[in-house]
């Protein structure tokens, strides 16, 4: 394991955040394996995971089926997963959790989707995560539609 994974890992694990990631795999009854520099939890049973994987920490959580099975439609997750793993630990863990539902509400504003304009999700690269790049409103179009919605 080269250093600066190493002091990743560290990190997520004392910021809490692989720590979440294990109750959360356990608690689904995932079956645990080591994939590269992440823990992975496959056929995970918890009902608010919407996406092919979730990222807690350094644990990726795959609901319903195996990463081999994912990664036949989305070749490049794991990259995307590790990419989320980087964040937890500069975000200093746990809050990346409110961080990123905070850049998914403004890329639904933005752009109709979670993903689009999240910073999160165009870091870790979108396309590499399945996700499609879909299109950016202007800020005042935005509003205008929101403003329209309300009314």
């Amino acid at each position: 394991m080269d250093t600066s994974r190493l002091i990743r890992n560290v990190a997520n694990a004392v910021n809490l955040s692989s720590v979440l990631g294990l109750v959360l795999g356990v608690a689904g009854r995932g079956r645990l394996r080591r994939r590269g520099h992440l823990l992975v939890f496959e056929n995970v049973r918890l009902s608010f995971i919407n996406a092919s994987a979730m990222t807690v920490g350094d644990v990726v959580l795959v609901p319903g089926r195996t990463i081999e099975e994912v990664e036949r439609r989305v070749p490049d997750l794991m990259a995307h997963e590790e990419a989320h793993a980087w964040q937890y630990a500069y975000c200093l863990g746990l809050p990346f959790i409110p961080l990123y539902a905070l850049a998914a509400g403004w890329s639904m504003f933005r752009s109709g989707d979670r993903a689009t304009a999240n910073h999160f999700e165009v870091q870790a690269d979108l396309l590499k995560g399945g996700y499609a790049v879909g299109t950016k409103r202007p800020i005042s179009q935005a509003w205008r539609r929101r403003a329209d919605r309300a009314a």
